[in-house]
C-alpha cells in the first residue's frame, strides 16, 4: 500500500465507520468534519497542486497545516471559532490515525498539536424573558394549518427544551400521554436517549395536533412536517424562528432586544427560566442531556443577567 492511499483510507474509515459507529457523532458534526478535509483537500490541491489521491501524511507538516489555516481565515474569510471546528476535526483525526498507524501518521499528529486554537470571541447567548415567551407562543394563527402547526412546535420547544434537529427526529412513538402530562423519549447527540415530562397545558395541545394530524395511531410519523416533507429539518424550524421574532420585534419595539434569536435561543430560555424557577441545576442538566454539568453551569450566568432585569419571573404552563 503507498503512503498517498494510506491517508485517504485512514480518512474514509475515521468518516464513515468510526464516527458514525465507535463514538455515535451526530449527523451535524460528521457533516461539518467532512467539509473541513473537503477545505483541506482543496487547500492541497489549489495551492500545493497535491491532487487528493496523491496527498501523504507526511506532507501535512507544521507549516503547510499553517498555512491551510492561514488560507481557510483570509481567502475563505472564516471566523475565529469556525476555523477551531476545523482544527478540532484535524486534531481528532489525527490521533485516530495515529493509534492506527504510527509510523504514517505519528509527523502528521506531531504538526497538527503544535497548532493552538485561536481565541474566538465569547459568543453572546440570546435568551426571551418569560414575558417574550408568552408573545411569541401567541402570534401563530391556529385557523391555518401552518399557524397551528408552528404554535405547536415552539410550545413544545420551550417545554421540553429541545434541540432543533431533536424536535425534527420526534415521531408519535416517542410520546406516552398521561393525566398529568406526558413522558417524552427525546434523541439527542451521540445517540443518547433521554426521558423528560412535558407539563399538561403542553400535553394538551400536543395531543390535540397529533389527533388533528390523525397519526395517533401511527407511531412511526414523525410530530412535525413541512409542507414538502413528511419529516421537518432544521432549517424549517430556522425559518419559523426567524419568521415570528421579526413579527415579535415590529410589534413590541421596547423588547426582543438581541440581534437575533435562533432556534437554540428557546433552548437557553427554557433553561434559564427553570434556573430562575428554583430547580436544581443537576436536574436541568439531565433534562436537558447535558454530559458534562459544566455545560448546564452557563445558565447560571444567563439566569442572573435576566434576574437582574426582572426580579420575579414565573414559567408560564
Amino acid at each position: 500500500m503507498s503512503e498517498p492511499s494510506k491517508f485517504l483510507k485512514l480518512l474514509d474509515d475515521y468518516l464513515s465507520s468510526y464516527m458514525t459507529c465507535s463514538i455515535g457523532a451526530s449527523p451535524n458534526t460528521i457533516i461539518s468534519y467532512k467539509y473541513a478535509f473537503r477545505l483541506l483537500i482543496e487547500f492541497m490541491f489549489s495551492k500545493k497542486d497535491i491532487p487528493a489521491d496523491k496527498i501523504s501524511f507526511e506532507q501535512l507538516d507544521y507549516y503547510t497545516l499553517m498555512a491551510f489555516f492561514d488560507w481557510i481565515e483570509k481567502e475563505r474569510s472564516c471566523s475565529a471559532s469556525t476555523k477551531n471546528q476545523r482544527l478540532s476535526a484535524i486534531l481528532s483525526f489525527s490521533e485516530y490515525a495515529q493509534n492506527r498507524d504510527f509510523e504514517a501518521a505519528s509527523i502528521f499528529r506531531s504538526s497538527v498539536i503544535k497548532i493552538p486554537m485561536k481565541k474566538a470571541q465569547k459568543k453572546q447567548r440570546a435568551v426571551f424573558s418569560v414575558q417574550e415567551i408568552k408573545i411569541l407562543l401567541q402570534l401563530p394563527d391556529n385557523a391555518k394549518e401552518t399557524g397551528l402547526r408552528d404554535k405547536v412546535l415552539l410550545s413544545l420547544m420551550y417545554a421540553s427544551g429541545a434541540r432543533s434537529q431533536e424536535i425534527c427526529d420526534l415521531t408519535v412513538g416517542n410520546i406516552q400521554f398521561n393525566p398529568k402530562g406526558a413522558t417524552i423519549n427525546i434523541k439527542g447527540k451521540g445517540s443518547k436517549t433521554r426521558r423528560i415530562g412535558i407539563p399538561d397545558a403542553c400535553s394538551t395541545i400536543l395531543q390535540n395536533y397529533i389527533a388533528h394530524r390523525r397519526i395517533e395511531s401511527k407511531p412511526d410519523r414523525h410530530v412535525f412536517s413541512s409542507q414538502t416533507h413528511e419529516q421537518m429539518t432544521v432549517s424549517c424550524i430556522e425559518g419559523i424562528f426567524k419568521k415570528y421574532v421579526n413579527v415579535a420585534k415590529k410589534e413590541n419595539p421596547s423588547l426582543f432586544g438581541e440581534d437575533s434569536y435562533p432556534p437554540h435561543s428557546m433552548r437557553h430560555s427554557t433553561a434559564s427560566h427553570m434556573l430562575e424557577a428554583g430547580v436544581p441545576i443537576v436536574v436541568i442538566k439531565n433534562f436537558l442531556g447535558h454530559a458534562s454539568l459544566q455545560t448546564t453551569q452557563i445558565y447560571a450566568e444567563l439566569s442572573q443577567n435576566t434576574v437582574d432585569k426582572h426580579l420575579k419571573v414565573s414559567i408560564p404552563f
